[in-house]
């Protein structure tokens, strides 16, 4: 089957055939039908998040899967369904208190079975666990949400991530309430989520803050209420100003020492910054102590903090409702050979989220 493989760190991806090893008992062999272009994939891609190569790219997927392994019992052929990353044992102190996502024994493909993937007979990574950018993804089964609502398969796809991500890391990580002031700090595909999350839960006044008009303009239409042009002078002062001393809560969608700085300066006494982006390897944030006297908070945020088999069903119904959108998120649909032209546009901050749509 064709995959996007990274072979080299940084470095762009190479169209190649693989092969997909034996199914193990407890592994689903998925036909994938849609994968989202993240901005997590593209910090491998320039070597600010190092990583094992060779490696099959992606995390946004979802597809129709081909065969099961004899003891899975929740899928068989002809489901629908949902990838994620945060598969999770269900047994260890992180799944027994409540958050599986931070799971310390995620399920791995018995020792004793083939390469899932390889290349010429050298064994092919898959990063975050799925291998998105692939004709195929061989996983175990705790990777898998079956979809049963009828929605497109690329909106299915964002959910995998984008969607997840933002919305969770409002409804699940910083619990914003009712009534609340929010800033959002970069508005791509997942600060535009945060932007609606906000939305939803009822925050009073969410203030989009990024350096692109295009994606200022786009945030309004997703449900902020305010825009600050970061290139227009200190957006930290801006923001202060629009809200008469800061917000109660803060998000940082794009990984960056500096924003996420901004999102804490951007603060009211108690308030919360949450950093979602994920910033280079060795990077350090520099805060004032004096601002933890008036209690404020950082605290990070992966994949929304999610369950997902309850959480992305719970997203799925509020985009049928109407409640949030999706479909606006993808700014284009491409075929697996153009990926490196979409990472291009990822790196020029051009659209929202480029979507993969097999054939």
């Amino acid at each position: 089957m064709r995959a996007a493989v990274l072979h080299e760190c940084p470095g762009w991806l190479d169209i190649t055939d693989l092969d997909v090893g034996s199914i193990g008992p407890r592994e689903v062999l998925v036909q994938t039908q849609a994968a989202g272009l993240c901005h997590s994939d593209l910090h491998c891609i320039e070597g600010t998040l190092p990583v094992a190569v060779p490696v099959v790219l992606g995390h946004e997927s979802a597809g129709v899967v081909e065969a099961v392994g004899s003891d899975v019992t929740d899928f068989r052929p002809g489901d629908r369904v949902i990838a994620c990353t945060s598969a999770a044992c269900g047994l260890c102190v992180m799944c027994s208190t409540g958050r599986p996502n931070m799971c310390q024994s995620p399920p791995r493909r018995p020792g004793h079975l083939d390469a899932a993937l390889s290349e010429h007979g050298t064994p092919v990574a898959q990063f975050a666990g799925l291998g998105g950018f692939a004709e195929q993804m061989l996983l175990p089964e705790q990777a898998l949400m079956k979809l049963d609502l009828e929605v497109p398969v690329e909106v299915a796809a964002l959910v995998g991530c984008a969607v997840t991500t933002g919305l969770g890391a409002v409804f699940n990580t910083a619990k914003v309430p009712p009534g609340a002031t929010v800033a959002v700090v970069g508005c791509g595909g997942i600060g535009l989520n945060v932007v609606q999350g906000a939305v939803v839960a009822g925050a009073a006044r969410v203030i989009a803050v990024d350096v692109s008009d295009e994606k200022l303009d786009r945030a309004r239409t997703f449900g902020a209420t305010d825009t600050v042009d970061a290139t227009a002078g200190d957006p930290v002062a801006q923001v202060r100003e629009l809200t008469g001393g800061g917000v109660q809560y803060s998000f940082e969608a794009l990984g960056r020492k500096e924003t996420s700085e901004q999102a804490f300066g951007m603060l009211a006494p108690g308030g919360t910054a949450t950093i979602i982006g994920i910033s280079p390897f060795g990077t350090m944030f520099e805060l004032s102590a004096l601002d933890f006297i008036q209690e404020k908070k950082m605290q990070g945020s992966i994949m929304g903090s999610n369950r997902f088999r309850i959480d992305m069903p719970y997203y799925l119904r509020l985009y049928q409702q109407g409640r949030i959108k999706l479909d606006e998120l993808i700014s284009q649909r491409i075929k697996l050979d153009e990926i490196n032209d979409g990472y291009e546009k990822l790196q020029a901050g051009v659209g929202a989220r480029s979507v993969i749509v097999f054939d």
